[in-house]
């Protein structure tokens, strides 16, 4: 080396020592600077000095350190302080007799180096690394409602995750079922950007991206932010989400509801379903009894088979066939057969049976089903089980034994499956009727409804001995109600009404009395009366008038106080005969006898 190059190195280092010596602020080698960690809105503390120092800090600098730029901030002069003007004016306090300065309302700008600088000769500058945190907001996931085909050649996205207003940036790592997804060639990509805001803070975008199977269609995707604060590592986790995954179809198969045994009547529902994504087209078929070919059955709009009712020509084999309108691929069920169980209509021999009276009659039920059948009688008026079984016998006939029998017919293994048939029984015989005479008050001038009913085979005619409007209704076939409305007159008084029923077998009667009750009040001017309630609401009884019912009443009173005064007359002359054993005598007496 020349002279003039010794003369540079020289020159050089005589003006590196010459800098150090000058005490510049961050020229002069310094040891790691003292770290401190604060969360944003929170206050820094800065020390001027490590925490174990006895140094005087009455006279000190305090300089930011950004971009390797010291900026004067505070001033300590004697103890006392004084901001700089600038970012830091109003944020600086000092504390602890002036050792420590305090930095409030901390943001992510505030994370740089401060440096306090001592003012005494060759005070060394103590350096500070302020660190800031803010945890972020709760992740929000947001899936791709559009879905992922099983078909697709590169990864697609399966969902999005956002971290807002964090400091510093978090990590962001992705779950499946509770297990992480890492990258991976062809199947997951995992593509992370953020966002600076103005206040300094984080906003992390994070898309997963990945191939999927068919049996991702219930996989549950999440993701989670890991961060740190002064307390220690953190993390937050998003909800949890389905994404739609399309696949298509490998097998058709046919469903029935109700599940279980049918009956005729109930409401039957068949529908297709499928293992794929969206579902195939469907259309059901059901096979022909009479050519064995499948035919095509009208559905609703769902593409659902509603029977109903359902019958038992619903029965059959049926199938499902499914198309992929994306693929044109068609998919058929396995057959599956529909039992309809049914009760034919019941059959009673004879339809109209009629016999006479003493005799007998044997009613026959029929019916078919595909499944065992039970048979019972009932009586209709009362619900009595006469006999089990398709045939009743009846013996010795009476008049009473006319009238309505029921066949059940029941399917024991089918709860609910059976069907009826009412057959009416006639018994031959005259016309039968409830009363002979009946006795009925009535109001004169007033409008009546007279009744009258009888009962018989053939079915009786009834005629009435006044006239007025008549109409008739049948109780059932063998028994007929006739109704009259008439005027009271005095004729109808003194002659009272005849009903009078007829057939080819002979008559009967039902005369009705007429009497008039004048002192009772009714607030209608049309009463109907009924044979039975009328015959039993009659009576004898006058009712007296207010002023013959008081004197009745004075003469009963005078009449009793008569006989009282009487027979206390009596009884005082016996007690004064000695006759009564009241007194005092009578009274020893009775002592001296229950002493002995």
């Amino acid at each position: 080396m020349g002279r003039s190059g010794l003369i540079c190195a020289f020159l050089i280092a005589a003006c590196c020592c010459c800098r150090r010596a000058a005490g510049v602020p961050g020229e002069a080698e310094q040891p790691q600077p003292e770290l401190v960690e604060v969360e944003v809105g929170g206050t820094a503390l800065l020390k001027c000095g490590p925490s174990h120092s006895q140094g005087n800090f009455s006279h000190a600098d305090w300089f930011s350190v950004h971009k390797e730029k010291p900026t004067l901030i505070f001033r300590v002069s004697q103890g006392q302080g004084q901001s700089e003007p600038g970012e830091y004016q109003n944020r600086l306090s000092l504390q602890d007799k002036g050792t420590t300065l305090a930095l409030t309302g901390i943001t992510p700008h505030d994370e740089r180096i401060f440096l306090c600088q001592g003012k005494r000769p060759r005070s060394q500058g103590h350096r500070i690394q302020l660190r800031v945190y803010k945890a972020p907001e709760e992740p929000v996931i947001q899936v791709n409602a559009l879905g992922i085909s099983v078909n697709s050649e590169e990864p697609e996205e399966v969902a999005t995750c956002v971290g807002r207003n964090g400091y510093p940036l978090p990590q962001v790592t992705w779950y499946k079922n509770s297990q992480s997804l890492k990258e991976e060639k062809n199947r997951v990509h995992i593509q992370s950007s953020q966002i600076v805001e103005s206040s300094g803070l984080y906003t992390l975008r994070s898309v997963l991206k990945a191939q999927l199977t068919k049996e991702d269609k219930d996989a549950q995707f999440y993701c989670e932010l890991s961060y740190r604060l002064p307390s220690g590592n953190h993390m937050k986790e998003s909800r949890e989400v389905t994404v739609p995954v399309f696949y298509p179809a490998e097998r058709v198969w046919l469903e029935v509801e109700p599940e279980g045994t049918l009956k005729e009547g109930d409401r039957v529902e068949i529908r297709c379903l499928a293992d794929g994504n969206p579902p195939p087209h469907f259309s059901i078929s059901k096979q022909n009894l009479r050519t064995r070919e499948m035919e095509e059955e009208r559905t609703d709009d769902n593409g659902v088979l509603v029977l109903e009712p359902a019958q038992k020509e619903h029965s059959g084999l049926y199938e499902c066939q499914g198309l992929d309108l994306e693929t044109t691929a068609s998919l058929l069920s396995d057959q599956q057969e529909l039992v309809v169980n049914y009760v034919s209509e019941v059959r009673v021999s004879p339809a109209a049976p009629e016999s006479q009276e003493g005799s007998s009659l044997t009613l026959t039920c029929e019916a078919e089903s595909n499944q065992d059948l039970e048979f019972q009688w009932l009586r209709e008026k009362t619900g009595k089980v006469l006999a089990k079984g398709p045939v009743l016998q009846l013996r010795n006939l009476k008049r009473e034994a006319g009238g309505g029998y029921r066949c059940v017919a029941s399917v024991p293994s089918v709860p609910g499956l059976n069907r009826t048939q009412l057959v009416n029984v006639a018994v031959f015989g005259s016309p039968w009727m409830a009363l002979r005479e009946r006795k009925m008050w009535v109001k004169e001038n007033s409008v009546l409804n007279l009744s009258c009913e009888a009962s018989g085979h053939p079915r009786p005619s009834i005629v009435w001995s006044v006239d007025g409007t008549a109409s008739e209704q049948d109780q059932d076939p063998q028994s007929v109600l006739s109704v009259l409305n008439v005027l009271v007159t005095p004729e109808l008084l003194e002659t009272g009404a005849e009903c009078v029923a007829s057939n080819s077998l002979g008559r009967n009667t039902t005369v009705i009395i007429l009497e008039l009750d004048s002192n009772r009040t009714t607030s209608l001017s049309t009463s109907t009366v009924s044979p039975y309630a009328r015959a039993n609401s009659t009576s004898t009884e006058k009712k007296l008038t207010e002023p013959e019912s008081k004197g009745v009443v004075i003469v009963a009173v005078t009449v009793c106080v008569l006989v009282l005064a009487v027979l206390g007359a009596v009884l005082y002359f016996f007690y004064k005969k000695g006759k009564l054993p009241c007194g005092r005598s009578g009274k020893q007496e009775m002592e001296r006898n229950t002493s002995i």
